[in-house]
């Protein structure tokens, strides 16, 4: 409800860029630029948990880019759902699938991307799923450039976690571990698709992203790589070439 209504007002009421704090438009050219126009890359936390896929990243966690992921995700800005898909589409697309194009992926379904759950507690204290709406948008995103491509959230939450804001990286790893699995249908959205991807709006140590690589493959799936759309600075200058 709380987001719903903080969408309307952002409609009726000119605000301040969410990235910046300029202009009169919920994201200003520069942000969206700082957001959307670079070009996605391949990126590494150090160290590597175990089972994490190849990650793809549209920009660093840093300056606008952070305010514009908290703005959507904590204070419901709804609005910028279509640029932080947009973003993460770029992401997808960066990973380089074989088969993609509007002929889809040699005879089989669309392109599945699934979103790292959220805690139920956490998703009703803000009032909607971010990763989820996120993953929609980028899904739709897809699709407008002749990728078939479809949201699945498939994966669950199976036990409370705790916050990780605290928590290093080997803290996170155990504190996720074993924490997430598939609905009971998975099976037969694994058959109907194509390659999974998993996404989510933000990595740091990569913890949350190979745990849902392992519950998706213990469900029968198997993950292709993951897209973000931001990951920590750190990240992008573990996978400098």
């Amino acid at each position: 409800m709380r987001g719903w209504w903080q969408e309307i007002a952002g409609l009726v009421l000119p605000s301040p860029c969410t990235g910046c704090g300029l202009g009169r438009s919920v994201l200003c050219e520069e942000c969206r630029a700082r957001l959307c126009g670079r070009r996605p890359r391949q990126v590494r936390p150090d160290p590597v948990p175990p089972g994490l896929p190849p990650v793809f990243a549209a920009a660093p966690y840093a300056a606008g880019v952070r305010s514009v992921l908290l703005a959507h995700k904590e204070r419901g800005a709804l609005g910028l759902a279509e640029p932080l898909g947009a973003a993460l589409a770029g992401a997808v697309q960066a990973a380089g699938i074989p088969g993609g194009g509007r002929d889809g992926w040699a005879g089989r379904g669309p392109l599945l991307l699934v979103p790292v759950p959220s805690a139920r507690r956490a998703v009703a204290g803000r009032g909607h799923d971010a990763c989820r709406r996120v993953a929609l948008a980028a899904a739709r995103a897809l699709r407008g450039a002749g990728v078939p491509a479809r949201m699945a959230a498939v994966l669950r939450l199976r036990r409370a976690v705790a916050d990780q804001a605290e928590l290093d990286a080997r803290e996170r790893w155990a504190n996720v571990a074993g924490a997430m699995g598939a609905v009971r249908d998975a099976g037969r959205v694994w058959r109907d698709g194509g390659p999974v991807v998993l996404v989510d709006d933000l990595m740091t140590t990569g913890a949350s992203l190979a745990e849902a690589a392992r519950a998706v493959g213990v469900s029968g799936g198997r993950t292709v790589a993951a897209a973000v759309v931001a990951a920590a600075p750190r990240a992008f200058e573990n996978n400098r070439n």
